[in-house]
């Protein structure tokens, strides 16, 4: 690892640079042992389609946002404690390559790098960060993940009741359960996961039935047995803004839409050491 940086000027200038590229839209990020290792640009596969959004690997939170003037204006910061972190390699398709899902018990989704070469890169590094920060504080990896969101455009019909065709007047819901795209008659019900959300959230109808099923099991299994005393776990650490990432929704990207994001004489990432 690079803890020896974690004092350093070069280290405070480079995490300086990032909040002021944020500016008062974001968090501050200089905490005392904290080391900026790496950054870049990854393609992240959003609702409407893949957009690109500036990264920043520190060695115990990742940060991404929407880029606005590159290098200059980012905005809609959001961070991630990497402990609450589990990678996984995906297979190319034939709109992205060089593709791997970020799993947290909040939200998970697809990113993809400019070549073969930099995913390793970024994987390495976040697996390194990762093992590094689990050692250290005893925890053991995260099971629980959160279920990425289906893009729009993966269907045009409802993936419950498969009679809804989606169009200009019948608009496409996401399960938070699941990650299907539905219907609204499909997407009726609300259900409370505080792991998510501090207000209940909605879901398909086969998921509610589970997770109300799930819900009188652990109400059955707490009459039979005394209440546990319970120790306090450190919550997620906020992001500013909803984790939602509203701004994979504007309708308005300010990245201009013709850009040519990756090629072959270009590196998007760069690390650190």
């Amino acid at each position: 690892m690079v803890d020896h940086l974690a004092n350093t000027e070069i280290n405070s200038q480079r995490i300086a640079a990032v909040e002021n590229c944020f500016g008062a839209s974001g968090q501050p990020l200089a905490v005392p042992g904290r080391v900026l290792l790496g950054e870049g640009i990854l393609t992240k596969e959003c609702r409407k389609k893949p957009k690109p959004r500036i990264f920043f690997l520190f060695n115990d939170i990742l940060v991404y946002g929407s880029i606005v003037i590159n290098k200059r204006k980012y905005n809609s910061q959001h961070i991630i404690p990497l402990e609450d972190v589990t990678l996984e390699t995906l297979p190319d398709t034939l709109q992205m390559k060089n593709r791997w899902m970020i799993k947290t018990s909040k939200k998970s989704f697809v990113v993809s790098a400019a070549s073969l070469t930099e995913r390793k890169e970024w994987i390495s590094h976040l697996e390194e960060c990762i093992r590094h920060l689990l050692t250290k504080t005893g925890r053991q990896p995260s099971t629980e993940h959160a279920a990425p969101w289906i893009p729009d455009k993966a269907t045009d019909i409802c993936m419950r009741c498969t009679q809804t065709k989606f169009s200009t007047l019948t608009r496409r819901h996401h399960c938070r359960k699941c990650g299907f795209v539905v219907c609204a008659d499909c997407s009726r019900q609300r259900f409370l996961m505080p792991r998510l959300s501090p207000k209940p959230l909605r879901v398909c109808s086969l998921c509610y039935r589970q997770l109300l099923a799930e819900k009188k099991k652990e109400a059955e299994a707490d009459c039979r047995q005394p209440e546990p005393i319970c120790s306090a776990i450190p919550g997620y650490e906020p992001s500013s803004g909803d984790d939602s990432d509203k701004s994979d929704d504007d309708k308005a990207d300010e990245w201009p839409a013709d850009t040519e994001f990756y090629t072959s004489e270009v590196s998007w990432s760069s690390f650190h050491s």
